[in-house]
């Protein structure tokens, strides 16, 4: 096993953590951008009655009805199940593409053997600056 390989894993078991289990524990209340986006419009069980405001002509993006809308899992009927698998399919989604990107971007070293040829002419020596020993 190689050095890399446990902190690698130690990341990914965080990340399952995080992804799959305290993410149920977020804040359900609008973020900073959806509070300010319904300023001065009226609403009713998070929906927009009246009046006008940058969110009124807000629509459902092409994926809403998607098995993973809304970060959760909508073939599952418990919401916070629902959520785990969502985040942990997520995790090992992400992990897989970063991990064949980065297989496939690494730098690879050629093969060393002890019988390969050098590119040192015979007789000559590495010496410092290309001088064989016995020109010193």
């Amino acid at each position: 096993m190689k050095r890399n390989t446990g902190f690698i894993l130690a990341g990914l078991l965080v990340s399952l953590l995080l992804a799959g289990v305290v993410s149920n524990f977020a804040s359900g209340s609008p973020d900073g951008l959806d509070s300010a986006s319904t300023r001065g419009c009226e609403l009713a069980d998070e929906e927009i009655v009246d009046g006008t405001c940058m969110a009124s002509g807000a629509q459902d993006h092409e994926l809403a009805d998607s098995p993973f809308a809304d970060y959760g899992l909508t073939a599952v009927d418990d919401p916070f199940l629902g959520t785990v698998v969502a985040g942990a399919v997520g995790v090992l989604l992400t992990f897989a593409v970063a991990g064949g990107l980065f297989w496939l971007a690494r730098g690879r070293r050629p093969e060393e053997t002890a019988d390969a040829p050098t590119d040192a002419p015979a007789g000559a020596s590495a010496g410092a600056g290309g001088v064989s020993a016995g020109e010193r």
